[in-house]
C-alpha cells in the first residue's frame, strides 16, 4: 500500500523509493493504441451526482503490459547505457558553467535534468515492477541494482551542482531569478529541493559522492529485504487442516485462511506456525535491519541531522511535536476500540479474543470471496458523487492494462500492493496487486486506485519536477477512496455485508491508529539500539516490538506471552525512506477531516479536492492543507480524528442490532 518514484532522490539525495511524480504541458499522448487523454463524455451529471454506464466485464484486462515503456529487455539495456553516457555529458557540460553560474545556465540545467530524470524514472520503474512478479529473475536482479547503480552514479557525478546550489545565499538566489524570468516557475522546487537544505547539505563533491555510495548500499538492502520476505520469512512451511488437507503458508495464503476459515482450530494452528517461524527468522533479518539501521542514521549524520528520524521529519514538513502529539493522543484514547472488539468478541460467540481472531471477516460465510469485477463494479459505484475525472481515469486503469491482479507467490511474486506512477510519460499509473477477493481486497484496490487517481492529475497539471510529494500527503487520495467505497457499501447493501464491510473499517482504523505508529516507534528504538551494539539479536528486536505493541494493543484480546517477531516481515521498516507507516495515520486522520467536508458541501469540496490532488508540491504540504481545506495539522486533527472512529463504532452497533432482530423475525 505505497507509492513509488525516483526523482527526489535525483533532486536533493532525497531517494525515497516509494513516492510519485508529473508535468503543465499537454494532456498526455499515448503510444498508438492505446487511448486518449480526453474526457470520456459517457457519463451524465444530475445535479452532484453522474449516473455511469454498467461496466463492461468483456474490457478488464487483469495483467500488466508494460511494452510502452520498453519493447523488450534488451531495448532496456540499452537505454541503461545511454544513460550512463549521457549523465557523463551532463557533468562536462555544466561543470565549467557552474564555476559562474547564471540565471540562464541554470535553467538550461534544470531542462538536462529533467529530462534525465524522465528517462531514469521509466527505466527504474520497469526494472522494479517487473521484479516484483518474480522477484527470482536474474536478469532482472541485475537490471535493477544497475539501474540503483545509476543512480548512484548520477549523483556522484553531479554532485558539484548539488553542492553550489545548496549552498547559495539569499542574494545569489534573486540575481538568479532577475537574469533568467524564466526560472521563476522553478522557484518552488528550488526552494524545496535547494534552497532550504542549507544545513542539511553535503559540503563538497567528496562527502556528496560518500553519501551517494551509502545510499546506492541502502537500496541494495531495501531489494535483498524484499527478496528474503518473499521466500523465506512468510514462507511457514506446511500444516495439516482438520479435514485432513496439507496446507502451505506464505504470505497470501496466511491471510486468505485467518480471513475466511470458520474452524478456529486451523486459524490457530496457521497463526502459530507462522509466529514460531518468525521467530526462527528473526536472528537473520536483525543482522540484515542492523546494517540497513547504521546505514540510515550515518547517511543522516553526514547531512547534519541528529538521526534518521529527524532527517524524515524534515523532508516531511512535521516536527517532533506534531507526531508526539499524535502518538499521545492515540494511546490515550485506544479503548475506543475496546466496545469494537466486544462487537467482534460476541458475533464470533467467543469467550475471549486471540490473536488468531481479528482478522476474521464477521459474515455468515466468512469464506465467501468476491470477483474481481464485482469489486470494481463497487468502486466505480463509489464514486458516483465524486468529480468525473474519477471515473474516467478509473476506467483507463482497468482497460489498459495497468494492473497487475492476482497472487503467483510460489513463482516469485512479491506480497503486499503499491502503485508507481509513469507521469514521465504522462501514462497512468501502474498498480500491483495481489488480489484474493476478500473485502480487505476490495479495500486495497481502491486504496491504490486512489494513488493512481492522484498521479494522473498531477502528471497532466504541473510539470514534472512539482509530480512529487511528501509521503503523507500521498497517502491522503488511497485513504480517502477507502471512506468513499465503505461509505458507499453501507449505504447500499444488504445489513450483512455493511456489517462485514463497517467492522473491516474499523479494524483498519485500528491498524492506521496503533499499528503504523507502533511501527514506527519500533524502528526508532531499533536504530537506536543498532547504534549502540555492533550486533543486534533477534531476540532483542523481538522484546523491542512486544513492549512496545502493550502500549498500543488491546486489552481485551489474549496475545500469546512470548515476544512477538511480526516486524520481521514488515515491508516498510526495510524501505530507504525509513519511518515511512506513521504518514499512514496522519494520512487518514486528514482525510477523515476531508471526508467532513465532503459531506457537507459537496460541490465545494470537489472543486478543491481535483485541484488539491492537481497541485503536485507547487507548495510546501501544510500550506497546501491550508490553502484548500483550512486544515492543520496539530492535536485536534488527531482528536477529531478519534471522534469520527467512535462514532463509525456506534454506527456498527445499530447495524448490529437491526441485523439481529432482522434474523430473529
Amino acid at each position: 500500500m505505497k507509492s513509488k518514484s525516483v526523482k527526489r532522490f535525483i533532486a536533493s539525495g532525497m531517494f525515497k523509493g516509494s513516492l510519485a511524480l508529473g508535468a503543465l504541458l499537454s494532456l498526455a499522448v499515448f503510444p498508438e493504441g492505446r487511448t486518449s487523454g480526453k474526457p470520456d463524455k459517457s457519463f451524465e451529471s444530475t445535479g452532484n451526482e453522474y449516473n455511469f454506464e454498467e461496466l463492461n466485464s468483456e474490457k478488464v484486462t487483469t495483467e500488466w503490459n508494460d511494452s510502452y515503456l520498453f519493447s523488450s529487455r534488451e531495448n532496456a539495456s540499452e537505454e541503461l547505457e545511454r544513460l550512463k553516457k549521457k549523465s557523463q555529458d551532463i557533468n562536462e557540460t555544466f561543470r565549467p558553467k557552474f564555476e559562474m553560474l547564471s540565471g540562464t545556465t541554470l535553467l538550461e540545467y534544470l531542462e538536462a535534468e529533467k529530462a534525465y530524470s524522465k528517462s531514469l524514472d521509466v527505466l527504474y520503474t520497469y526494472a522494479y515492477t517487473q521484479l516484483s512478479k518474480n522477484v527470482n529473475d536474474s536478469f532482472l536482479i541485475s537490471l535493477l541494482g544497475s539501474a540503483q547503480d545509476l543512480l548512484t552514479e548520477y549523483k556522484k557525478a553531479q554532485a558539484f551542482a548539488t553542492v553550489k546550489l545548496t549552498s547559495l545565499g539569499k542574494e545569489e538566489w534573486n540575481r538568479l531569478f532577475s537574469e533568467e524570468p524564466k526560472i521563476e516557475v522553478y522557484r518552488a522546487y528550488l526552494e524545496a529541493n535547494y534552497m532550504r537544505f542549507a544545513e542539511h547539505r553535503p559540503v563538497n563533491e567528496s562527502q556528496a559522492a560518500y553519501i551517494a555510495e551509502l545510499e546506492n548500499q541502502r537500496m541494495k538492502l531495501e531489494t535483498e529485504a524484499l527478496s528474503e520476505i518473499t521466500n523465506k520469512v512468510t514462507k511457514a512451511g506446511e500444516i495439516t487442516l482438520e479435514n485432513g488437507e496439507k496446507f502451505s503458508i506464505n504470505s497470501q495464503s496466511y491471510s486468505t485462511l485467518l480471513s475466511t476459515d470458520p474452524s478456529r482450530e486451523n486459524r490457530k494452528k496457521c497463526y502459530d506456525k507462522r509466529f514460531y517461524h518468525l521467530i526462527d527468522e528473526s536472528d537473520s533479518m536483525a543482522s540484515l535491519y542492523s546494517r540497513k539501521a547504521r546505514l540510515d542514521d550515518l547517511v543522516a549524520r553526514e547531512l547534519n541531522y541528529t538521526d534518521f528520524y529527524d532527517y524524515s521529519l524534515y523532508n516531511l514538513y512535521l516536527t517532533h511535536d506534531q507526531i508526539e502529539n499524535m502518538n499521545t493522543v492515540f494511546k490515550q484514547r485506544k479503548d475506543i476500540f475496546e466496545n469494537y472488539n466486544e462487537f467482534r468478541r460476541k458475533k464470533l460467540g467467543l469467550d475471549v479474543l486471540k490473536p488468531y481472531d481479528l482478522m476474521l471477516q464477521l459474515t455468515d460465510q466468512p469464506g465467501k470471496k468476491y470477483a474481481y469485477i464485482e469489486a470494481l463494479r463497487e468502486i466505480l459505484k463509489s464514486y458516483s458523487r465524486m468529480n468525473p475525472n474519477f471515473k474516467e481515469i478509473f476506467l483507463k486503469m482497468i482497460t489498459g492494462s495497468f494492473i497487475d491482479v492476482y497472487p503467483d507467490p510460489e513463482h516469485g511474486k512479491q506480497p503486499g500492493g503499491y502503485c508507481t506512477d509513469i507521469c514521465a510519460l504522462k501514462e497512468p499509473s501502474l498498480i500491483f496487486m495481489n488480489y484474493d477477493g476478500l473485502i480487505r481486497d476490495q479495500k486495497t484496490l481502491t486504496h491504490e486506485l486512489g494513488h493512481a487517481i492522484n498521479f494522473y492529475l498531477m502528471g497532466n497539471s504541473v510539470d514534472y519536477l512539482y509530480c512529487s510529494g511528501t509521503i503523507y500527503e500521498m497517502e491522503i487520495p488511497s485513504t480517502f477512496n477507502e471512506e468513499l467505497l465503505v461509505d458507499y457499501v453501507v449505504e447500499n447493501s444488504d445489513r450483512n455485508t455493511a456489517v462485514a464491510v463497517l467492522s473491516q473499517q474499523i479494524d483498519d482504523y485500528q491498524n492506521f491508529f496503533t499499528r503504523q505508529p507502533l511501527i514506527t516507534e519500533f524502528e526508532y528504538k531499533a536504530h537506536r539500539l543498532c547504534a549502540k551494539n555492533e550486533t543486534v539479536s533477534g531476540d532483542e528486536l523481538n522484546a523491542i516490538w512486544t513492549d512496545l505493541s502493550k502500549e498500543y494493543r488491546s486489552r481485551s484480546v489474549e496475545y500469546y506471552p512470548e515476544d512477538s517477531a511480526e516486524w520481521t516481515y514488515i515491508n516498510h521498516i526495510y524501505l530507504t525512506s525509513n519511518y515511512y507507516t506513521f504518514n499512514y495515520a496522519v494520512s487518514k486522520a486528514i482525510t477523515l477531516a476531508l471526508f467532513k467536508q465532503y459531506r457537507e458541501d459537496l460541490e465545494a469540496f470537489n472543486k478543491n479536492y481535483v485541484a488539491y490532488l492537481s497541485a503536485g508540491s507547487t507548495m510546501p504540504p501544510e500550506e497546501k492543507l491550508k490553502e484548500y481545506f483550512g486544515i492543520k495539522i496539530d492535536r485536534q486533527l488527531f482528536e477529531d480524528a478519534m471522534n469520527v472512529v467512535e462514532s463509525r463504532i456506534q454506527e456498527l452497533y445499530k447495524l448490529g442490532i437491526n441485523w439481529q432482530r432482522t434474523n430473529n423475525s
